[in-house]
């Protein structure tokens, strides 16, 4: 091969000057990428300090409006983006690895060597062709580059350094700011947060009770037991008074002063609670419940109310505490504000011919219901929405009433258990021996229907038997009432016992006047009748003071015949002692109040002191008739009726009877007939009782007269009061599962728990599996 010697002064040609740029643009492209790894390194430590400095915040970040107080708007904007990785940034950091990676990613990369000598020299002689200089004044690639392609000039100031050098700038900024506002931004937020943090308020120093303190405050809880021995209360209330006034600026709280508060009357035992209740709380005193109690509260299942009304009788047994039980769960339940369950006694077949009148029986309680639910509907003239529950019953002939048998509260279903009315409480409570019902239910009301002390203290060793019922009414009420109605004074004082008239009448009587009236205005004769009487046919109901009447004023009372309508054990006695004093008296079956044969009465006579509100007293005066009665307690409600005349004396009974006999009776007007009707004694019924609140969740009266004060009296304080009825209900289950103590005191044998007969009536357990006996 031949070879030219003048080769190597040729000038290059064009095909090695385009290698040798694309092997410069090589390295400069493996430059660019070496420049772009350091660029990214850089900002790995970057976000790595700012990492490190928001770890000094992240406490903080809990509170964004200080630290938005503190920070521009970019860093509150860098630390809400960086927030959410932090849980992965610090798994990243925790693991075994991280040290080797960071190492490997942070060692200094080899630089690629280029030996530009060769293509500087191809390129300067080819300096005219492609026209490029490069500055080797400058430090390579960093430094400025004059670059002329084809004539045109442009110079470049090495973009890709620019964001290095402005993050440098920016961290170097963030932390002279996090040096110098750290500090500054602790104390703002210990203020932020002092701001709802409450400090601690430092212990009023409250002197302890004195001697004369805790005697006024053992006085005031032993009243209800000094009342039973006979000790009144005023004098408790001066005691007390005077005990108080020993230290009378020691009962006054620190936050009332003395001119808020006086020391009179109930502001001075009231300002005692405050006393006790101050000393509690300074003590750190807390107290869950009585020493009997069950501090348990029933939650209701809906938001709707739910009202059982528990009774002592059921129809077709026509008596008061059957009948007005009856209508009560109608009109509540008419209201629609609350569910309600009336809760009846079961008598089997055996007790039902001894009770109920016309041999009526039935042999399932859903035949029973069904009677039930027809009067009633005959007689309101509405259909009543509400439930008939039945427990276990049996009739005592000796003292002609049912008793419960067993358990009364087991037969009212859980979801029920929110409000109870014990219609005659003590009857229901004497030989109760179950769950105690304040402890079950969350209110319980009961509604004293009879004069039992009056009816005692006509047999033999009355006078006695009378004592002991009296003070066992009182302990069963206590104990299992947080409230009691008497329809007048003719009962005995209970506890927690107020007065009112919460019966009322059968609309059906209503409209019979109501007729009558509009007969008498067309001028027709309403009344052609004279006077009768009606009422169960036994001594205790008023006969024997009627017939005692008419026989000392038989002369007074020439030609005056009285019609008698009733049934009853005494009805032959009755009967036989008229006849025998010659007594114009013409005895009939007993019938309903409203049967059409006694509309035609003009006067209805009622000379018995032994009922607590004569029902057919106010029938008669709902069908615009005279009423004849005794000036006597039970009477009381109906002295407001002019057409009602009362008398004192027999010779006013005489005159009394004369005047109704010549004389028209008034007719009644809007006020008073809405008086004597249910929806009338229905809101009497709710004020008196405070239902009214408890149904609308509001608090009773007591209540919040106590949260008037700004110091409240503490649920840690326990009562005496409590203390003592929870151990008068305790010390009565006690007695009453004692067969031998029940007998002795008049109880019929085997109801202290239902009968086999009950359950197969009732679908109950039998009794040995319901309360099983355990042993040989």
């Amino acid at each position: 091969m031949m070879i030219d010697p003048g080769a190597e002064s040729a000038p290059p040609s064009a095909g090695s000057a385009e290698k040798a740029l694309s092997f410069f643009y090589r390295g400069w492209r493996e430059v660019r990428d070496s420049a772009g790894a350091d660029l990214r390194l850089m900002r790995s430590r970057a976000n790595s300090l700012k990492t490190l400095a928001d770890r000094e915040f992240e406490n903080l970040f809990g509170f964004p409006s200080s630290v938005h107080a503190f920070s521009s708007p970019s860093e509150f904007e860098i630390v809400k983006r960086i927030q959410p990785k932090l849980s992965e940034l610090r798994k990243t950091y925790s693991a075994p690895d991280f040290s080797r990676k960071v190492l490997e990613k942070w060692a200094p990369k080899a630089t690629i060597g280029i030996d530009l000598s060769a293509i500087r020299s191809a390129v300067v002689s080819e300096i005219d062709e492609v026209g490029v200089v490069l500055d080797p004044s400058k430090d390579g690639a960093r430094g400025r580059r004059r670059v002329l392609w084809n004539g045109a000039e442009e110079e470049e100031k090495g973009k890709e350094w620019e964001p290095i050098r402005i993050l440098k700038k920016g961290i170097k900024e963030f932390e002279r700011k996090s040096q110098s506002t750290s500090n500054e931004l602790v104390e703002k937020m210990k203020l932020s947060l002092g701001s709802f943090v409450r400090e601690p308020q430092e212990p009023k120093e409250i002197p302890p009770l004195h001697l004369p303190e805790l005697l006024a405050h053992l006085v005031k809880q032993s009243v209800p037991l000094l009342d039973h021995l006979g000790i009144q209360r005023d004098t408790c209330d001066k005691i007390i008074e005077s005990l108080c006034h020993r230290h009378k600026d020691k009962l006054i709280p620190r936050s009332h002063s003395v001119k808020e508060l006086s020391l009179n009357g109930n502001e001075c035992t009231h300002d005692l609670d405050l006393r006790i209740a101050s000393v509690l709380e300074s003590t750190g005193h807390h107290y869950d419940g009585g020493f009997w109690t069950d501090p348990v509260k029933h939650e209701k299942a809906d938001k709707k109310h739910h009202v059982a009304i528990v009774t002592t009788a059921s129809l077709p047994w026509m008596t008061g505490t059957a009948v007005n039980p009856l209508l009560r769960a109608a009109y509540m339940a008419k209201s629609a504000k609350q569910d309600v369950t009336l809760v009846v006694p079961w008598l089997c077949k055996s007790d039902q011919v001894l009770v109920y009148p016309d041999s009526l029986s039935f042999s399932s309680p859903e035949e029973q219901e069904a009677y039930i639910r027809n009067w009633l509907e005959n007689r309101v003239g509405f259909k009543a929405d509400f439930k008939i529950s039945f427990y276990p019953g049996k009739f005592s002939k000796e003292r002609r009433s049912i008793i419960p048998a067993g358990d009364t509260t087991q037969f009212i279903p859980s979801k029920e258990v929110d409000i109870a009315i014990l219609e005659e409480p003590e009857h229901l409570n004497w030989y109760h021996h179950g769950k105690r019902w304040t402890d079950k239910f969350n209110y319980v009301v009961g509604v004293v229907h009879t004069n039992y002390l009056e009816y005692i203290k006509r047999e033999k060793n009355g006078a006695i038997q009378a004592f002991f019922v009296k003070h066992i009414n009182n302990w069963v009420t206590r104990a299992y009432c947080h409230k009691v109605l008497r329809l007048s004074a003719a009962t005995q004082d209970l506890p927690r016992s107020t007065i009112c008239n919460v019966h009322g009448v059968n609309p059906k009587f209503l409209m019979v006047g109501e007729k009558i009236a509009a007969e008498r205005e067309q001028g027709n004769q309403a009344f052609s009748k004279g006077a009768y009487f009606l009422g169960k046919m036994v001594w205790a109901k008023g006969y024997k003071e009627l017939i005692d009447l008419l026989a000392k004023h038989k002369n007074d009372l020439e030609g005056f015949k009285l019609d008698v309508y009733g049934n009853g054990e005494d009805s032959l006695a009755v009967q036989s002692t008229a006849r025998k004093l010659d007594l114009s008296l013409n005895f009939f079956n007993g019938r309903d109040h409203a049967d059409d044969a006694l509309h035609g009465y003009k006067v209805f006579i009622n000379p018995s002191v032994s009922d607590v509100l004569c029902t057919a007293t106010a029938e008669a005066l709902a069908m615009g008739k005279f009423v004849i009665c005794a000036d006597h307690p039970s009477n009381e409600f109906f002295r407001a009726f002019p057409n009602c005349l009362t008398y004192k004396t027999s010779e006013d009974f005489v005159a009394r009877l004369k005047e109704a006999m010549d004389n028209e009776p008034l007719p009644l007007t809007c006020e008073q007939r809405y008086n004597l009707s249910w929806e009338a004694a229905t809101q009497r019924f709710m004020e008196y009782s405070e239902l009214d609140k408890v149904l609308s969740n509001q608090e009773t009266e007591s209540t919040q007269a106590n949260n008037k004060r700004k110091i409240k009296k503490s649920i840690s304080m326990p009562t005496l009061s409590d203390t003592v009825d929870g151990g008068l209900a305790f010390a009565h289950y006690c007695l009453t599962g004692n067969e031998i103590l029940r007998l002795s005191t008049g109880a019929i044998p085997g109801t202290r728990d239902y009968s086999k007969q009950h359950s197969l009536d009732l679908n109950l357990l039998p009794p040995q599996v319901q309360n099983p006996v355990y042993g040989w």
